[in-house]
């Protein structure tokens, strides 16, 4: 995969810590703004990045870049997208995808015309521990609840309290707790249980109508998902899914999932045994699994991006784009 990095802030950093190991990307060229130029040059210098552009359509026409990654404002994620899915580039584009669920179905559709791909550039599908709550899902019987919190006090909000309003909480440039914090938890609904038959939405509201914090219950029959998020408290992480003969948990911010609990009834054991406070309770088998250490969260889901460009694996590559469009149908269409 021959990269480009569009943009030069925090996110972008990170992105670029992540890739750091991965030998089958090779960084061709970064993107900054005219104000921003001797910041990307510097970037570009920490990570042997050859060229620096400040003119966009420059960089996908002579970068020789096949893919770009997108961690730029959320407000800009949809227009920055499709002037390279209009070139033929592949793109990964930072979460939130889009402002609004058209906006994802018309890149998607785009990248399909095209002959390339568009990935949401979410850890959580990335993690081994996804993929054993998928597989272990069944032994939870028929699902009662599902409940998620990701509350991380923003180092931002000080700032927000005094009246300097960062774009994270801007409701003009899409900021806001669900879109950048809660959507977390909404992708393991997603992924784990598909869409609701509804959604609404409870912020907590701030002074310019931006939710800082908020709650997303979702109905699904015969039970709910319920999504905590904040950036204006903090609370331990955890995403937990109950059935009538087990749960599985994450305990640990979503993002990074850094393990997995999966408690389920004993089938081959159906007497009642006490419990520590002496209760009878049902016999009940535990696993416990613990992903294995990566370079950083993110390295992961370059990887596995890198692998489906490289490969032109559509198959795997629509997989990724129809979750990312479930999590947009729930988030802008099924919200009041």
């Amino acid at each position: 995969m021959k990269l480009g990095i569009i943009g030069t802030g925090k996110i972008v950093a990170d992105a670029l810590y992540a890739i750091k190991p991965l030998t089958e990307i090779e960084l061709k060229a970064i993107f900054a703004r005219p104000h921003s130029r001797e910041k990307g040059e510097a970037i570009a210098s920490e990570y042997g990045i050859s060229s620096v552009f400040t003119d966009y359509d420059e960089l996908l026409d002579n970068a020789g870049v096949d893919t770009v990654y997108i961690g730029l404002i959320n407000s800009v994620h949809y227009e920055y997208a499709k002037r390279a899915l209009e070139k033929g580039i592949n793109v990964i584009v930072e979460k939130p995808f889009t402002g609004t669920y058209e906006e994802a179905e018309d890149l998607i559709a785009l990248a399909r015309k095209k002959g390339c791909f568009v990935f949401e550039a979410i850890t959580v599908l990335h993690n081994d521990v996804i993929e054993k709550m998928k597989a272990a899902l069944s032994k939870l019987g028929p699902i009662k609840m599902m409940t998620a919190n990701y509350s991380q006090y923003s180092s931002r909000y000080d700032r927000y309290l005094n009246g300097e309003v960062d774009h994270s909480f801007d409701p003009a440039f899409l900021g806001g707790a669900l879109r950048d914090i809660n959507v977390y938890n909404i992708h393991y609904a997603a992924a784990l249980l598909g869409l609701p038959k509804s959604a609404r939405y409870y912020p907590n509201k701030g002074f310019n109508g931006i939710d800082t914090s908020g709650t997303l219950i979702m109905k699904y029959d015969g039970f709910n998902a319920v999504c905590t998020g904040a950036k204006d408290s903090d609370s331990p992480g955890f995403v937990c899914i109950q059935g009538e003969k087990g749960y599985m948990r994450i305990d640990g911010k979503p993002n990074v999932a850094p393990n997995l609990t999966i408690i389920h009834v004993d089938e081959e054991n159906p007497e009642l045994v006490k419990d520590a406070a002496g209760a009878m309770v049902r016999a009940t088998k535990a696993e416990e699994f613990i992903p294995p250490q990566v370079h950083h969260r993110m390295t992961t889901e370059f990887r596995d991006f890198a692998e489906i460009i490289d490969k032109k694996d559509a198959v795997k590559a629509e997989l990724y784009m129809k979750e990312t469009l479930d999590v947009m149908n729930i988030i802008s269409e099924m919200v009041d």
